[in-house]
């Protein structure tokens, strides 16, 4: 008996969402579209298999990390989900970070080994003190590296995945690091599926016949469930853009491969907008397009609809939840708000005094659901404020009506205090989104001449908009139109571009480093 019970907890994550598609006999289908070809789920299948093989072969252990700084190629998914089926920690890292950032993930991680696209090697490896005992290069050959296609050339013999459980270490995914240094958050063979289940079924009802593209990357927990879990949990077929999600790239891939899920980010749905290139309403197969990684702002919301015909659902997530538990559905998108809490997930909000919060009353928000990280790798302290028994804190400060529905008001350190009274900086950049000559808007607090704190806007224009005293003058009355007088911007500086993550979040603590 106890040794069936034992058997019973057998469980890999990378076994299930492989082996499902085989077993449905989906072999032949088309798994994955990338700029090299197609593959199908057979063919993804035999990669995994000797991906595991090579890692094994490599001397890598169970629980040993390897490093997956990868674009979003076939390599990505033959990688991540060929480590877990041999038991080892993949772990994705942000292809577009500086090479100190690099070097402190590699020391940090510990990993023995690095897989690498060919044309971030020298970024990533520039400023390491020793390198991982294995370096392998996706794409071109480099000279005196392993290629990514001779590393798994070898069939081998042990197929066999690793007996892992549901509650084993699977895979870390560090934070985008928009207050500091990232942090490894943990993460468990039960939460890929999970987040599928939870999310991706009853909010997207995603099929084997759909078609999926993410312009969030795989190395994003966002990217990551949008581009390879929840396609391949039910047999979809997922594409992959190597390159930026370039609008002009973006509205060609919705043009060719007629996708049918679109996930983005409110950054990106302006970018779009804002193109001569996106196709209309007549022209695309999308039947559902979905945003996260910041509120998208109802004028967004708005306009894209009007635009493609196309509804977006807005939606929360997080590294640390894997994806998003907060969300608008299908038929009840409430323009300007998050939506309710995703069946499987809890919320709460507390006040500064950690008491709960009553209708219409803004806190902290903090989730309780089965995809939560167990700790940040080597964070003692991080780990214990932000995980705290069931409940996760996000550090997000939100509102919740008496129907459940939660309306973002900005991360903790963004909230700025005016005349005592709390003004959340994405109300302020929603209303001056609405103004026709504003593309882009971030709003920080700066002290006044008598030290009291103001909102502060940086700006970027749209096409044919020009920075003048006029336009800031007509931004302020703007504003002072649409919400309470004392939240109008007393400063609007104008800028080419706002300082992102590599997720679309805007970091306004850079800009108020700068204010």
């Amino acid at each position: 008996m106890a040794e069936n019970a034992v058997a019973a907890r057998f469980y890999n994550a990378a076994e299930d969402l492989i082996g499902r598609n085989l077993t449905a006999g989906r072999g032949g289908k088309k798994a994955v579209i990338d700029s090299r070809g197609s593959y199908t789920y057979q063919e993804l299948a035999d990669r995994i298999e000797r991906f595991a093989n090579a890692i094994r072969a490599a001397g890598v252990l169970p629980e040993q990390r390897v490093i997956l700084a990868l674009h979003d190629t076939i390599d990505f998914p033959t990688a991540f989900l060929g480590a877990i089926w041999a038991g080892v920690i993949p772990v994705p890292i942000n292809t577009r970070l500086a090479p100190r950032d690099y070097a402190y993930i590699l020391a940090d991680s510990r990993a023995e080994a690095l897989f690498v696209s060919d044309n971030l090697i020298e970024s990533v490896l520039s400023e390491v003190g020793a390198e991982p005992r294995h370096v392998v290069v996706s794409g071109a050959e480099v000279a005196g590296r392993q290629s990514f296609a001779d590393f798994i050339a070898a069939p081998g013999d042990d197929t066999a995945p690793a007996e892992t459980t549901p509650d084993d270490l699977c895979f870390w995914l560090y934070t985008s690091g928009t207050t500091g240094m990232p942090k490894g958050a943990v993460h468990l063979h039960s939460h890929l599926m999970e987040s599928a289940n939870l999310y991706a079924v009853p909010v997207l009802d995603i099929s084997e016949e759909d078609i999926v593209y993410s312009a969030a990357k795989l190395f994003f927990a966002y990217g990551l469930g949008n581009g390879l879990t929840f396609p391949f949990a039910v047999g979809a077929t997922a594409i992959l853009l190597e390159g930026p999600p370039a609008p002009a790239a973006v509205c060609q891939i919705i043009r060719e491969h007629k996708p049918t899920l679109f996930f983005g980010v409110p950054t990106l749905y302006g970018m779009l907008l804002a193109s001569k290139d996106l196709p209309g309403a007549e022209e695309h197969a999308i039947r559902l397009c979905v945003s996260a990684g910041e509120a998208l702002p109802e004028e967004l919301l708005n306009r894209w609809k009007a635009r493609t015909g196309t509804d977006i659902l807005d939606g929360l997530g997080s590294t640390e939840m894997l994806h998003i538990f907060v969300s608008n559905r299908v038929g009840e998108i409430v323009p300007g708000a998050t939506g309710k809490a995703v069946p499987g997930y809890e919320l709460r909000l507390l006040d500064e005094k950690g008491a709960p919060c009553k209708p219409g009353e803004m806190g902290i928000l903090e989730v309780s659901g089965p995809t939560s990280a167990v700790m940040y790798w080597n964070q003692r302290a991080k780990s214990i404020d932000t995980f705290r028994g069931a409940w996760t804190r996000t550090g997000d400060k939100y509102v919740a009506d008496e129907n459940g529905v939660y309306t973002y008001c900005g991360r903790n350190d963004d909230m700025m205090k005016v005349g005592g009274i709390y003004v959340s900086p994405f109300e302020v950049e929603g209303a001056l989104l609405k103004h026709q000559a504003v593309l882009e808007a971030a709003v920080v607090g700066h002290p006044d001449h008598d030290g009291l704190v103001k909102p502060k806007a940086y700006v970027v224009l749209a096409e044919g908009a020009h920075a003048s005293d006029e336009l800031t003058a007509d931004l302020t009355d703007f504003v002072k139109k649409d919400l309470a007088s004392f939240k109008y911007p007393r400063w609007i500086i104008y800028a080419d571009e706002l300082p992102k993550t590599a997720t679309g979040k805007i970091q306004r603590f850079k800009l108020r480093e700068t204010a």
